[in-house]
């Protein structure tokens, strides 16, 4: 069963204490700080269609590496910060943010939609068109949130558990 994936848009602060983490310990426990301040403003869910938005973004695999810079990084991509199995922490810097916008702001509905159903179907699942309506949504939520993050300087992390 695929998680629900959630980005956040992180203070010069809170970036401090994530990248000096000094184990998976430690950096969930930044992360849980993070998280119980829930500010809304500067977060982004993407519930389960993370996972088919990484896909679309990249290469339609569901690895770390797939596909290009700057839109790999999106969701999965990145500096991972976690090294157990537990969770995916995926860290983009504030240099990179302003990369993920710049190339998330080219992509269009029919171009997501495209994307979509090539998905293999093996790997992903079945392809409908409610399915890629939530994904699309989650989606906006996303490039938002990375939008607002630009402006602002911010890192952005994306956390889920597996």
């Amino acid at each position: 069963m695929v998680s629900r994936g959630i980005h956040f848009a992180l203070t010069n602060s809170q970036t401090e204490a994530v990248l000096a983490a000094q184990n998976d310990a430690e950096l969930m426990s930044v992360i849980e700080e993070v998280e119980e301040e829930w500010n809304e403003e500067y977060l982004a869910q993407s519930d389960k269609a993370w996972n088919a938005i990484h896909r679309c973004l990249t290469d339609g695999s569901l690895l770390y590496e797939s596909g290009q810079y700057p839109l790999n990084h999106c969701i999965c991509g990145g500096r991972q910060l976690y090294n157990g199995e537990d969770y995916t922490v995926s860290f983009v810097s504030a240099v990179q943010v302003k990369d993920v916008v710049a190339a998330l702001s080219q992509i269009n509905q029919h171009w997501m939609q495209e994307r979509y159903f090539t998905l293999p179907q093996n790997d992903y699942g079945i392809l409908c068109n409610d399915d890629f309506q939530y994904i699309w949504k989650w989606f906006q939520e996303v490039r938002q949130l990375y939008k607002k993050a630009s402006i602002k300087g911010r890192a952005v992390i994306f956390t889920v558990d597996c």
